[in-house]
């Protein structure tokens, strides 16, 4: 089907192409109404390495090796014992509900710590106290001097999501993919001749001749 014969079969499932994308699109802001909001809270954290007498051992030029213990401090972060460590520290079961994100550079040892979740207040607590829990357990377990929280998490005013308007346009965009696939799936069903072209493609004969509709 060439681009032309599309847009011929979308012009005459004109409607379906305009209707689809709109429903799927109202389906999708009712759905988005009910979703909870969720808040981040975000902090920043130094890590500092130490030798035997306590100095710091990566300097500024030796950035391969500070990133290795900065990527090993971001595992230690995701850690079961981390997490259930901060959930008892908060008197809290757990920290279902609470997805936490560590992103770092390449050439720092300055770790962003993210927690996201649908209290803000609770994030902020989550994110300082996962800040201090894991400066705790890594100078029992790596040796490292200390983890610094270069600023604390404060409690976000205004959610982070969901994105209500980008899923509505995702779901429009799939209510508007669906109906061209509809639209076409329909054509290449439909196998009625329509013209006197599709009669002698459809036959392999010619037309010698065409009758009018006479009207009633």
């Amino acid at each position: 089907m060439t681009l032309r014969e599309l847009l011929g079969v979308l012009r005459e499932r004109l409607s379906l192409v305009i209707a689809l994308p709109i429903i799927f699109a109202l389906i999708m802001a009712v759905v988005t109404v009910f979703m909870p909001d969720q808040y981040t809270a975000s902090t920043t954290m130094y890590v500092l390495s130490k030798t035997g007498d306590g100095t710091e051992e990566i300097r500024q030029t030796d950035l391969t090796a500070s990133q290795m213990i900065t990527n090993d401090v971001a595992q230690l972060i995701k850690s079961s014992r981390v997490r259930k460590d901060v959930a008892d520290r908060l008197g809290l079961d757990n920290l279902s509900g609470y997805t936490t994100n560590v992103t770092s550079s390449t050439t720092t040892r300055i770790l962003t710590l993210s927690v996201r979740g649908g209290d803000p207040q609770r994030a902020a607590d989550i994110a300082n106290e996962t800040v201090r829990v894991t400066s705790d357990i890594s100078q029992e377990v790596m040796n490292l001097q200390s983890i610094n929280a270069v600023d604390e998490a404060i409690a976000p005013t205004s959610p982070s999501g969901p994105r209500r308007l980008r899923y509505i346009a995702v779901a429009a965009a799939a209510g508007l993919f669906m109906a061209v696939a509809i639209a076409v799936l329909l054509e290449t069903l439909n196998v009625k001749a329509r013209n006197g072209e599709e009669v002698e493609e459809l036959l392999d004969v010619p037309v010698v001749g065409h009758i009018p509709a006479l009207g009633a």
